[in-house]
């Protein structure tokens, strides 16, 4: 599914376009017309994880009452997989109905719980 960024993405300011690929029910991967890929996980397969999407974003991604939103987390893959880190604090919001996506940042003085980098091998049983 091919989604256009409603704000940069930090650090890839120019990307606008992007394509969503689900690897597995945790996994997504994502790639951009210049070749750029990253991969996402689903944050609620690891833990409790909820807040509030702030409604800058919610006007940005024209979020409806029954507009479907999905979110994932960007990850650093380290060999092992195990020791790979995910950003909790910046996560990726997708619109499925109307293919709008949005990165938000949030600070750790408002989710102290969401550390920057955390290795997967904490949410691994």
């Amino acid at each position: 599914m091919i989604f256009e960024i409603v704000s940069p993405i930090l650090g890839f300011e120019d990307i606008k376009v992007l394509e969503l690929k689900k690897i597995d029910d945790f996994f997504v991967n994502i790639t951009t017309n210049n070749g750029l890929s990253w991969t996402l996980v689903n944050p609620f397969v690891l833990r409790k994880y909820s807040f509030d999407i702030p409604l800058y974003a919610q006007i940005l991604l024209d979020m409806q009452k029954d507009s479907s939103i999905e979110v994932y987390c960007m990850v650093v893959l380290q060999n092992p997989l195990e020791d790979s880190k995910v950003n909790f604090l910046a996560p990726l919001i997708f619109n499925m109905y109307n293919k709008k996506a949005i990165q938000v940042v949030f600070s750790s003085l408002d989710y102290p719980e969401f550390a920057k980098f955390q290795p997967l091998k904490e949410f691994v049983k």
